[in-house]
Order: C-alpha cells, then structure tokens, then sequence
C-alpha cells in the first residue's frame, strides 16, 4: 500500500523559496502507471493542482505557476521534491503530495498535508 509523507518549513519569507519533499513508501516513483503531483488548498478555498511528475521523470506544469514552480524527484531515496520561487501571501496553504494516474487531476491517494504559511 502507498503512503505519502510531505516535509518541510511551516513559516517562509515573502520573496523566499518555499521548498517541500514527499517521501513515498509501497510504492516505486518509477511505476509506469502512476504520477507523483503537488496539489494546494489556500484557506477558504478549494484544492488546485500545481503540478505533476511522470514515472519517467518529466514534469508538468499548471500554466498559471509554470514560471515559480519546479518540481524533481530523487530515485534513489523515492523521493519527490517541489519547489515555488518568490512566494507570497497568498500561497500560504496546506500543501500534498498526491499518487495520481494522470496529470491535472485532484483524485488519488495523497498524504496528511502539511501548511506553509507565508509571512515576514
């Protein structure tokens, strides 16, 4: 059985980087059937996918934050890594990891979550 675990800071800088890691279990990242995404929920609002990575390693992008976002992975330790430059307010959520089977979708297994809140 999969299981999803996200780290990284609570509380990063306006301006900063805001960088996460999902460590997966169960699971390759190289399973030819599945996507590795990032999906947000602000407060008050509703969840938006953010990206994904393929079991071949290409990622994929929302248009919106293509030009802040990046997102990689680490075979070795199964790891998944997503990182949003120039952060604002305004991308204070709770952030998941997500086990999907195709990009641009908000269904899947995903784990707990864990908020970054962005304040100076």
């Amino acid at each position: 059985q999969v299981q999803l675990q996200e780290s990284g800071p609570g509380l990063v800088r306006p301006s900063q980087t805001l960088s996460l890691t999902c460590t997966v279990s169960g699971e390759s990242i190289t399973n030819d059937l599945s996507y590795w995404s990032w999906i947000r929920q602000p407060p008050g609002k509703g969840r938006e996918w953010m990206g994904a990575i393929s079991s071949t390693g290409r990622p994929y992008y929302r248009e919106s934050l293509r030009n802040r976002t990046s997102i990689s992975r680490d075979t070795s330790k199964n790891q998944i890594f997503l990182q949003l430059r120039s952060v604002t307010p305004e991308d204070t959520a709770v952030y998941y990891c997500y086990r999907t089977t195709s990009i641009a979708t908000l269904d899947g297994i995903r784990g707990q979550g864990t908020q970054v809140t962005v304040s100076s």
